[in-house]
């Protein structure tokens, strides 16, 4: 017999679930899905981050729609979390433009025709993805198999070639959260520095800009998303006239290019450009080496006070260096000069340049043809405390991977020119404490692993090299012109801007 218990149960239960799908179908109706910014895309199983930004005008483009400013910022963190579980890479996608062979292959190809000015042939700086020939015999000075014989003007070909390698490279431009474009703008300066006319200087980028803005990604946010990488100073592409004396190019004037960032190895004062450090000799291929490379350094016995790496610059009026010679010269056991000028001494061999800094304290940096040098990344690897006389060295220009409290890891003594040189560099930097030196030391040995470019085919375990530093820079920073456009605001404020400030002493203090 039927228990009438269990089939009253058994009668009613289809209902009941029938209910129950009926309850949560409206309460999926009724919920707003306005702030879920990804969206699953089917043909390529990744988690897509939607930017819809309304096409305007070049110089300002309209806010997103008003249902995704409306969302609550808590549920917006809580979908990118959601999102971010999913998918690691949302957020840093990057879409590389395959730009036509003239803009770098080629360069690259006819390495026979680029010149630094004084060699000719920069064939060989190009073995190795950029990175040079490998040093066979570091004389114990240096590590095996990680130094490379590195030009300092490269880094387009270095970040371009570790570009390729990045973890979160997109075919799809509509999920990417920057564009990068692989200009090789040193290489076809290099080109046409000397003895050509602006017409020519200029080809390129004007070729460039009229490529780029004709592409479907210049439009989402025209070209506010772009970033490209130079191997020169940035003034080298910021011609202020045309007059055919007149030095470089005007690659970072035209209008479209001022809505792009442009890393390189300097900055100028305007905020569009951002430097990043120049390519050392050393490209560590796992984090074993960057911490072998640390230790010794931190053994590492400093038989000189300070040291100096250079050549006087006579043909600059208020140059400090003749000064900083002459005092390296007069502390006699307590300096150590590596004189650079006329072929002195091979300084482009960093087994040269290393064996002084790794017995130095501290290395002179005083501003050389320009504001900085590869030097002070030398110093940097070598654990000899970097001494800065002008901001514009250090404390101006690499402010996503140099420390912005620029005492913990330098000696700072503001000298402008020589009718401002009133020190003796003995006698002051004897009376830095012994205790802070160990400090600044440990410091800037610490700094290491992020003024290095690391092997372009190999990752890091658990380090950020250079790269990576100035990759997470410009994604931060394009996202940051996301937001201003959600909140409405105009996109081109402060993006191109010039600082005439940016250089200049007040800020930084008195010194030591």
């Amino acid at each position: 017999m039927e228990n009438p218990i269990t089939a009253k149960c058994c009668n009613i239960h289809p209902w009941f679930v029938l209910l129950l799908l009926f309850v949560f179908c409206i309460h999926l109706l009724c919920l707003d899905y306005s702030g879920v910014l990804t969206v699953l895309d089917d043909n390529h199983g990744n988690l897509l981050h939607s930017h819809d930004f309304t096409e305007t005008s070049n110089h300002s483009i309209s806010p997103l729609p008003k249902t995704v400013e409306s969302v609550k910022m808590a549920d917006r963190e809580e979908d990118l979390k959601l999102a971010t579980e999913v998918d690691s890479c949302l957020g840093r996608y990057i879409f590389v433009h395959d730009l036509p062979s003239g803009f770098n292959k080629d360069l690259v190809n006819n390495c026979r025709l680029l010149t630094r000015g004084t060699d000719k042939n920069m064939c060989r700086y190009l073995d190795n993805l950029g990175f040079g020939p490998e040093i066979d015999n570091p004389e114990d000075v240096l590590m095996n198999n990680s130094w490379f014989l590195t030009n300092q003007f490269l880094l387009e070909v270095i970040f371009h070639n570790k570009m390729k390698s990045y973890e979160c490279l997109t075919n799809d431009s509509s999920i990417a959260s920057a564009v990068y474009v692989p200009f090789y703008a040193g290489l076809d300066m290099s080109l046409y520095l000397w003895g050509f006319n602006i017409t020519v200087r200029d080809s390129a980028s004007l070729a460039l800009v009229k490529w780029l803005s004709e592409k479907p990604e210049w439009k989402r946010m025209w070209g506010r998303d772009h970033f490209l990488v130079a191997g020169r100073i940035a003034w080298d592409f910021r011609r202020q006239s045309d007059n055919e004396s007149d030095w470089g190019s005007k690659l970072r004037f035209l209008p479209e290019s001022k809505n792009m960032s442009m890393l390189s190895i300097e900055s100028t004062s305007w905020n569009n450009d951002i430097a990043i450090p120049y390519p050392t000799c050393f490209h560590p291929s796992k984090d074993s080496e960057i911490f072998q490379w640390q230790d010794r350094m931190r053994r590492q016995k400093r038989r000189y006070l300070f040291s100096f790496a250079g050549a006087p610059r006579p043909e600059y009026q208020n140059s400090i260096r003749g000064k900083i010679i002459d005092q390296c010269l007069a502390s006699k056991n307590q300096c150590k000069l590596l004189d650079c000028n006329d072929g002195a001494t091979n300084c482009d061999n960093p087994v040269n340049v290393m064996r002084v800094f790794k017995s130095s304290v501290f290395c002179l940096q005083p501003p050389g043809d320009s504001y900085t040098r590869r030097s002070i990344f030398d110093s940097i690897l070598a654990g000899c405390i970097p001494v800065f006389f002008h901001p514009g060295t250090a404390y101006a220009q690499y402010i996503w991977h140099l420390p912005k409290n620029h005492t913990r890891y330098s000696v700072y003594i503001p000298v402008n020119d020589l009718s401002e040189w009133k020190i003796d560099l003995n006698e002051t930097l004897l009376r830095i404490p012994e205790d802070r030196i160990s400090a600044l030391r440990e410091e800037i040995i610490k700094l290491i692993p992020r003024v290095v470019y690391a092997g372009s085919r190999s990752r890091s375990e658990t380090l950020e090299d250079a790269f990576d530093i100035a990759v997470k820079g410009v994604l931060e920073r394009i996202e940051s012109v996301r937001v201003m456009i959600r909140e409405g605001k105009d996109p081109s404020i402060g993006f191109a801007d010039g600082d005439d400030y940016r250089y200049t002493f007040p800020p930084y203090g008195d010194g030591i």
